[in-house]
């Protein structure tokens, strides 16, 4: 099984590792610094041995990376992982702010029901199914995000399945939820966000998240 780097460090930005199959232009390592879409988080941008990774996905608890048809890779090939930092580090700040403010809407909002979620390195926004607008809450939810944010908490992340790579995060005495994502390693280092509500259809709300 792929062992995944980015879950044991996040702000790793390369790895060495050895190829372990090569199907066409479908490959997989022995282990990996480079996260695949999932939860919502859009994937890593980077390369394997020089060759731009064209895509990234999961199959169960792989990996496969799609290079293009000239990468020469073949298995038992040492390479080297290189990941865009710069993409990386927004995406884990963005994705925390999305979980924060996730979690803060359910306090206020019980009823509402998440139905969607993307991270990019840009903005995150969650869509909720709620029948009217949530501007009510929004400013609120708000002003406590960027005060849990600004009070530098640590993020602690671990298995609570690791045969079956189910995860977790936890700030003490806030929360503790299940998610497989990279995470930033206390709430200050996310910076302060802002808030925007937007109607995507009826019955249905989405918040945007961006970085202040």
């Amino acid at each position: 099984m792929m062992k995944k780097i980015f879950w044991e460090d996040p702000y790793a930005t390369t790895h060495a590792t050895v190829v372990e199959t090569v199907q066409g232009q479908e490959v997989t390592v022995r282990s990996t610094i480079f996260f695949a879409f999932a939860g919502g988080q859009e994937s890593d941008v980077g390369t394997i041995h020089g060759n731009q990774v064209l895509q990234a996905r999961k199959e169960g608890l792989e990996i496969i990376y799609t290079l293009p048809e000239d990468h020469g890779l073949q298995p038992g090939q040492p390479v080297n992982v290189v990941i865009d930092w710069q993409r990386r580090h927004r995406l884990m700040r963005l994705h925390f702010a999305a979980e924060l403010v996730l979690e803060l809407v359910s306090r206020a909002l019980p009823m509402a029901e998440k139905i969607g979620a993307h991270i990019s390195q840009d903005k995150a926004r969650i869509d909720f199914a709620w029948p009217q607008s949530i501007t009510p809450v929004l400013s609120g939810v708000e002003a406590e995000a960027n005060c849990i944010i600004s009070s530098n908490l640590p993020i602690r992340c671990a298995f609570e399945d690791e045969v079956n790579e189910r995860r977790y995060w936890e700030i003490e005495g806030f929360s503790r939820v299940p998610c497989g994502g990279t995470h930033v390693r206390s709430t200050d280092e996310i910076g302060s966000i802002r808030l925007k509500r937007d109607n995507i259809g009826k019955g249905k709300e989405r918040i945007e998240i961006r970085l202040s």
